[in-house]
């Protein structure tokens, strides 16, 4: 007889869980999903607008308690702010996802290094220092959850002009190792999530509109979509709900994994 009934592997009601990037794409899918779950749910986005309307959006539509804190991941006092006034508001941050991030295309041969230097600062140092701040929460709490969004570029290149992402993600991967090892002693998960194509708004304005959930793939993106054998970009919902499971007691034996989710493009 198992431990845990199905619906008390998956009770969120209570928790605070906050989401990085949270305003728009994979990180709104996921603000979504954990709403939907229960928690008290903290949107932290660059975009001020687009943030604080989702925040609300969640509040009418999953009547559960949501926040917008203004962060840039790439500085450090915006991510320690971000846990204080999470805390301060909900007393403790039970599960941290760590999804913003940026993926400009540019050749190495004429990508500035201030270009390189940004894409990290968002991809690879947002994530150690939210990582960091959550966990000083977290140690105190007793416990807690950490999920990263890496990339299937941080097992495999998906395509030419993503050097820097690429690098971005492999570190990643490789700090969600070595830091899950870490804190297990101390009852902190942490795991990551590496999403393949994702039908957001930040990769249908990189197409001109030509991705969509489901759809064929037309013009410059073509050629990734021939290489996924399901045939379509994910909807940001299939990025949440596993980012639902890595939160949840049914992951309770897992920590420094990474989960593709890719629709098996890494197959071919």
């Amino acid at each position: 007889m198992s431990e845990k009934k199905n619906s008390e592997l998956f009770d969120f009601a209570g928790k605070t869980v906050v989401v990085t990037g949270g305003a728009m794409g994979i990180g709104y899918g996921i603000a979504e999903r954990f709403a939907q779950a229960g928690t008290n749910t903290v949107i932290a986005d660059i975009n001020k607008e687009i943030g604080e309307n989702k925040a609300e959006k969640i509040k009418e539509e999953y009547d559960a308690q949501s926040l917008f804190i203004k962060t840039d991941v790439s500085q450090e006092k915006d991510l320690v702010d971000l846990v204080q006034e999470t805390v301060n508001k909900f007393g403790k941050i039970d599960v941290f996802v760590n999804n913003a991030g940026i993926f400009p295309s540019c050749p190495v041969l004429e990508m500035s290094l201030e270009l390189f230097e940004k894409i990290q600062a968002v991809n690879l140092f947002g994530t150690f220092l939210g990582c960091r701040e959550a966990a000083k929460v977290m140690v105190k709490n007793g416990g807690g959850n950490i999920i990263n969004i890496a990339s299937i570029d941080a097992l495999h290149p998906s395509m030419t002009g993503l050097a820097a992402y690429d690098a971005s993600k492999h570190g990643v991967w490789g700090f969600t190792k070595n830091f899950a090892l870490e804190v297990a002693k101390q009852g902190i998960r942490v795991n990551a999530i590496a999403p393949g194509g994702v039908a957001t708004e930040g990769v249908e304005a990189m197409t001109g509109g030509a991705v969509k959930a489901g759809a064929d793939q037309k013009d410059i993106m073509k050629e990734f979509t021939a290489k996924i054998p399901m045939g379509r970009f994910a909807r940001p919902d299939e990025i949440a709900t596993v980012a639902l499971f890595l939160a949840s007691d049914a992951s309770s034996y897992m920590t420094g994994e990474i989960i593709v989710v890719d629709g098996g493009v890494l197959l071919s």
